[in-house]
Parts: structure tokens; sequence; C-alpha cells
């Protein structure tokens, strides 16, 4: 697999406060690749360093197979949206975005067809006489990815680009950036576990500057991959063993669902599933407890993971989740 940035022994301090210490990973091309990590965890030192606005104190960066110290050679190859992106609110985006293009040596004709195509990608197209100030805050949001993806640059770093949006703009951009991977390689940073899980195919870690989790999103969850059993009555004994003899599956635990009534409510059976190298076909386990749990004349509420990528990162951060507080009560 090809990988379009690699950060090797990475480190960056701000007097006492070690931003970054030796952090390496590598990104595969066309991922989209998310870097996580709670605030503080060093995510924006990374980026702002992979975009030569800091220097590192060791370590390199290589974009494309260029040390990010010559910045000028990856001109219109990588480009960055930062967090808190600025507009003038008072000029048409198009006058904008054919501006930046102007600067980055464009002729008028090239920057206006540029700003065009990539206003497009963001469904913008029909406000680009607008000024800045008559847009949503989502919208504005669209318009830095625009911005970003000016010149069709290979490599696009997107510092938290749905921060301070309501589910249907974080939803909007979500669906724009999976759209932008055909394109391109992108790399998201981000606190918002359960976007990432859905957004990204491989992510990296970070905590307090130490990169503590590295791989493809798939491998991460599989590795011990647990599931919400919510049912329409609980089952009796029998019935749970029943279950744990299906292969595949290695325990079952019984929860009262939150919320629920004791004596009327929904029972709610963590299920936790052996993903070995003897049971990678994980859909057909699925299958065999549903239709069991259907045999049994019992109707499937709901079967949702539950040991996700939000499990993950809490272990290795040294958090606890939800599911493990309730858990932890239960026992």
């Amino acid at each position: 697999m090809k990988h379009v940035v690699s950060i090797k022994g990475l480190s960056k301090r701000f007097g006492r406060i070690q931003a970054l210490n030796n952090v390496s990973f590598e990104v595969p091309s066309h991922s989209i690749f998310g870097l996580l990590g709670p605030n503080g965890a060093g995510k924006t030192t990374l980026f702002s360093v992979t975009a030569d606005f800091l220097k590192a104190d060791a370590g390199t960066v290589e974009v494309l197979d260029v040390d990010t110290r010559y910045i000028s050679r990856l001109r219109g190859r990588l480009s960055i949206l930062p967090q808190d992106a600025q507009f003038q609110r008072n000029v048409p985006i198009l006058d904008q975005l054919v501006f930046f293009r102007l600067l980055a040596g464009r002729t008028k004709a090239q920057a206006q067809e540029e700003v065009i195509h990539s206003l497009e990608l963001v469904g913008l197209q029909s406000y680009a006489k607008r000024r800045v100030g008559s847009l949503s805050h989502g919208m504005v949001k669209r318009l830095g990815i625009a911005q970003a993806f000016l010149g069709n640059p290979e490599v696009i770093l997107l510092d938290e680009p749905t921060a301070g949006l309501d589910p249907a703009g974080a939803r909007q951009i979500r669906d724009l950036v999976k759209q932008l991977q055909q394109h391109a390689t992108i790399m998201v940073s981000s606190h918002n576990l359960d976007e990432v899980q859905e957004l990204c195919d491989h992510v990296a870690i970070l905590d307090h500057g130490n990169m503590v989790l590295a791989g493809s999103v798939d491998e991460i969850t599989r590795a011990d991959r647990e599931y919400n059993l919510c049912l329409s009555r609980p089952l009796q004994n029998s019935e749970l063993k029943r279950l744990s003899s299906i292969d595949g599956v290695r325990s079952i635990k019984m929860l009262s669902h939150p919320g629920a009534d004791q004596g009327k409510g929904s029972a709610e059976y963590l299920v936790t599933l052996d993903l070995s190298a003897d049971h990678v076909d994980q859909d057909a386990v699925i299958a065999a407890i549903l239709r069991s749990v259907l045999d049994m004349g019992v109707t499937p509420r709901k079967f949702a993971e539950g040991r996700s990528l939000e499990t993950h990162f809490l272990q290795v951060t040294g958090g606890q989740s939800d599911q493990d507080a309730i858990l932890d009560s239960a026992e």
C-alpha cells in the first residue's frame, strides 16, 4: 500500500509542554485518515508542523515524498483548512477565492475556472456572488473546504471541519469529505469519535503528545468487538445458553435497559463476538444470533455495535466508556 504522508519521530515542545513526543505513523494514499485526541493532545500542532507553519524540534514529515521543511516544493499539492479559517465578510465569495488563486500564480481566467469548480463540489456555485457575511455557519464551513480544494491538491488537511455545526450541517460536511476522497488523500483532526469511526478508514490516536494507537478503523474495532442486543423480553437461562453456544460468541452479559421499567421494560444483552482468525466472518455470526433470537419468538429491537472506536480510544488514553461504567455498576 502506497503511503503519501510519512511522519517519523516528530517532537515539538512549547516551554514545559511537550506537544508532540516522538510521533510516527503513515497515511495511505486516497484514505480518509482521522487524527484523534482530546483537546491539547497535539492534533493542531501536528497539522501545523506538517504544513510548515511550525518547525519541529526533532523528526521529519514527508508529504508525497517531499520533506515539508521544503514546503515550496509542495505548492499546489498540499492544502490545509485551519479550524478557524476566516474570510472577509463583505467581499463576494468569488472575488475572494479568485484572489487566492491569483496569489498562487494563476491567470484570472484560470483562477475563475478553478474557483467555480471548487464551489460546485461543495454545492455553493449559486452563492458565488454573495458576500460571506450572508452565509450560514455550515455554508462557511463548506466554503472553507472549497478553498482547501482549490487547485486539486493531492493531500488535504482538515482541522476539526465539523466543529460548531449542528447534526445536519455536520452530516453535510462528512458527505462532502467522502466525495472528495476520490480526488485526494484527506487527513481530518477531530475529537468526535463517532464521527471519525463513520468517516475515516484509518486513524492515529494522540494523547498528551504521544501516539498511542494507529491503524485501520476496521482492524482496531474488529480486534475486540461487542454488540448491544436489545430484545422485546428478557431471555431465560436456557435461551442465553443457546446463544452462547453459537460459534463465534465468546460471552453474554445481561443488563437492564437504561431507563426501562424493570418489571415491564426490555432487557439489553451485551454479546461479545470472538474475532480471532477462526471467526473472521462477523456477518455470519450476527446472522446466526438473529436467527436464534427470532426462533425463540423474541423481537430484536436493536442490534448495534457497542465496542466502538470510542471504547478503544478511552482504553488507550486511560478513560472509561459509558458502557464500561454500566458494567462496573452492574457487577
